[in-house]
């Protein structure tokens, strides 16, 4: 399996104190507790991200297999 570049944007990549990284978990649970330990500030705002797994936003335990990209898109503001 290759590694997966994961994203993140706004206050997701100020939480994880990285715009990107390359990841090697194979799935979205996995990922999102591996980050959060290395991240811990990601805690609070991972859990009201948009995640999106190759441009499909994906809520569930996502198997990432043959993922390329995932974005981290916290909450916007506006309208």
């Amino acid at each position: 399996m290759t590694a997966t570049r994961v994203r993140y944007f706004a206050a997701a990549a100020e939480a994880a104190g990285v715009d990107s990284e390359e990841r090697g978990e194979r799935s979205l649970a996995e990922l999102r507790a591996a980050v959060m330990a290395e991240h811990p500030a990601l805690a609070d705002i991972l859990p009201r991200c948009a995640v999106m797994v190759d441009g499909v936003r994906r809520d569930d335990d996502h198997a990432l297999d043959d993922a390329q990209l995932i974005d981290v898109l916290p909450p916007f503001a506006g309208g």
